[in-house]
């Protein structure tokens, strides 16, 4: 690889972008680009918006990190741009980022292979009538849209009326929402790194009653348990499990994947997140830290994953 005047890797941190995790991107990305400086890198943060590509040329990266989430991000739009001007970029490639962000297609294929998730039905919502409740599904459910993270839109439905006020809600921002059945049982999240399936975080949310947006992101809203105080045997069970989805939705770099674990001690795979958060009260730092590997480590670790894919190109062109 070629490295800009001054012998430091340039490092372009994308982040921002238009989807409703905008915020969480933010901050992700300046967590990324303080942990880059502190690292010897040359780091510089890029919105994704309309001044990106011209940015982007300006720049003249070595690398580029990319701090998105939700659309733009995490569905392969960014990386096929990326890979259109042949700059390696951290994270997975645009094909699997495409597929890990369709929660349909990423439940079809789980259940196709085996892997245990909860059932689920499709409902489009541009037809100009709210959907009725499924016949094939059992009160209370979880309502999701199709394509977005970090909880956005997520609710559960206990009665006919909340089905209605929740199609309602959904209908006003996304065109396809799934209906999933709803598992009760404690939450659990296991994040692989390279090929290496980290300890096993429990979540314990602390308002909402599940792993909502503001639990996720308002302090304290969640705790994160690590490593989760379950027996080895359920613990290697997740692990394999997020290994498993990892592998088979062409995942690299890092994932996560979520569970729920009823109390007879059943996994459940709900989704798998091909690029986790990297604020101070995200999963995967405090699963990298229960193993000794500090935040800038890490960073560090995924840079080292795009630069050996770089190195790899260059030695073959």
């Amino acid at each position: 690889m070629q490295r800009n005047a001054g012998g430091k890797e340039r490092i372009a941190v994308v982040m921002g972008g238009d989807s409703a995790e905008r915020e969480i991107s933010i901050r992700s990305g300046s967590e990324v680009v303080r942990a880059l400086g502190a690292l010897g890198y040359d780091a510089h943060s890029l919105d994704y918006d309309e001044r990106f590509l011209d940015a982007l040329r300006t720049l003249k990266p070595d690398i580029v990190f990319i701090a998105l989430h939700g659309p733009g991000g995490e569905d392969g739009h960014v990386q096929a741009l990326l890979e259109y001007l042949s700059l390696p970029y951290t994270g997975s490639g645009l094909e699997a980022a495409a597929l890990s962000m369709d929660k349909h297609l990423t439940k079809k294929l789980l259940a196709a292979e085996g892997l245990p998730t909860p059932v689920w039905d499709l409902f489009d919502l541009t037809g100009g009538t709210l959907p009725l409740l499924p016949g094939s599904l059992d009160l209370p459910l979880v309502i999701k849209p199709r394509f977005e993270g970090s909880s956005a839109g997520v609710a559960i439905v206990h009665t006919h009326e909340e089905w209605t006020n929740a199609m309602l809600d959904a209908s006003k921002s996304f065109a396809q929402i799934l209906a999933e059945e709803y598992v009760e049982g404690r939450e659990f999240t296991c994040a692989v790194l390279g090929e290496e399936a980290l300890p096993v975080v429990e979540i314990v949310a602390n308002r909402d009653g599940f792993y909502s947006y503001d639990a996720k992101y308002e302090p304290g809203g969640s705790t994160h348990i690590v490593p989760a105080p379950i027996d080895e045997d359920l613990a290697a069970r997740l692990q394999m499990l997020a290994l498993s989805a990892h592998r088979l939705l062409g995942l690299r770099d890092y994932s996560r994947s979520d569970f729920i674990v009823t109390a007879d001690g059943r996994p459940h795979l709900l989704e798998i997140n091909s690029l986790p958060g990297l604020t101070p009260m995200s999963l995967v730092p405090d699963a990298c830290a229960a193993v000794g590997i500090s935040f800038e480590a890490l960073i560090d670790r995924l840079v080292g994953y795009a630069r050996a894919r770089a190195d790899i190109r260059d030695a073959v062109a």
